[in-house]
């Protein structure tokens, strides 16, 4: 187990090099840069951009310019985002943490739903349950996440049951109790978390089926039955830990997927996430915060992967990691 852990550990490194070098070389081969745009102002000079760009580290060749932010990144100076004017780890750090906690929250929905659901369908086969399951993945896979997301903006605002969009409220939240702040920030959570969790739900769901139908047509489960086993203790005891193998592969996979699917999400709520502002930044050309975003995303990947092969050999004791 640890020497597994070592092998993934020395293989972040080399991975991060590679990441963040092609995002660099991109940046760089995009015309223009963060400062283009003060040109149109003729009042700027061209010594006042020459500074500019100086002071930011924009001169010079793209190695030498990737060097000189890969040095400042060993030591954790990720430099101060160009369009906030504001160090960039303290911007990833609260944008990391709205993000966290929405793709947290439907990653508990999408799973929650999608095990539950694809057992029962699994297990009563061509039985009226197993088609309403289908029914809701086919939905969940049918309608585009941007759609659902604004179908359920426009029930909030015809119900006013749950908030149009934001993450707290913007009139009383510095009067608010901490308690009551939690519950407003939930209250705010609930439709963009299950936007997210119900469309990725599907994908899940309909996997878990078919693994359960073939789990329970091996050899092993019906001997299981022969032997007089309840079915609870057939289906939750045999067959069970097979089916669920692939779905912990695919849970890696899922955050990083997660992550990238909430920026629309993010966008018709208007949740202060990491994907909107990575995107912001990207059409801004704003350099140290597009980098550092990037560095993010990828260590989030590697810690996702790393995560599912731990829960899989968990699960599985015929795996051995070693």
């Amino acid at each position: 187990m640890w020497t597994f852990i070592a092998r993934r550990l020395l293989a972040i490194p080399p991975l991060l090099l590679a990441v963040t070098f092609l995002t660099y070389c991109l940046l760089y081969a995009a015309p223009g840069d963060y400062f283009t745009r003060l040109m149109e102002d003729p009042q700027v000079t061209e010594e006042y951009m020459a500074a500019l760009r100086t002071k930011y580290g924009l001169e010079g060749g793209l190695f030498e310019r990737y060097w000189a932010w890969l040095v400042n990144a060993i030591q954790l100076d990720f430099g101060d985002s160009f369009r906030f004017d504001l160090p960039v780890f303290d911007l990833i750090a609260e944008r990391l943490t709205n993000t966290l906690l929405l793709t947290g929250s439907a990653l508990l929905i999408a799973w929650g739903l999608a095990l539950p659901l694809g057992v029962m369908a699994g297990v009563n086969q061509g039985t009226w349950l197993d088609k309403g399951a289908s029914f809701i993945s086919f939905v969940g896979l049918s309608i585009p996440r941007v759609f659902f997301a604004l179908l359920m903006v426009m029930f909030a605002a015809v119900t006013e049951w749950f908030p149009v969009g934001g993450m707290r409220d913007q009139i009383y939240w510095d009067d608010f109790t901490p308690w009551e702040q939690v519950v407003d920030v939930a209250h705010h959570l609930v439709l963009p978390a299950l936007v997210i969790g119900t469309t990725s739900m599907a994908g899940y769901m309909r996997q878990m089926r078919a693994e359960m139908v073939e789990t329970l047509s091996k050899d092993y489960v019906r001997t299981a039955r022969a032997k007089g086993l309840s079915r609870r203790q057939v289906v939750y005891k045999h067959a069970f830990g097979n089916a669920v193998n692939p779905l912990i592969t695919l849970f890696g996979y899922s955050l990083a997927a997660l992550l990238t699917g909430s920026f629309l999400v993010e966008v018709v709520f208007a949740w202060p996430g990491l994907a909107r502002l990575t995107v912001d930044a990207v059409f801004a050309q704003d350099e140290p915060l597009v980098m550092a975003a990037v560095l993010v995303a990828t260590l989030m990947l590697v810690a996702g992967n790393t995560i599912a092969d731990l829960l899989l050999a968990f699960v599985d004791p015929r795996i051995r990691l070693e």
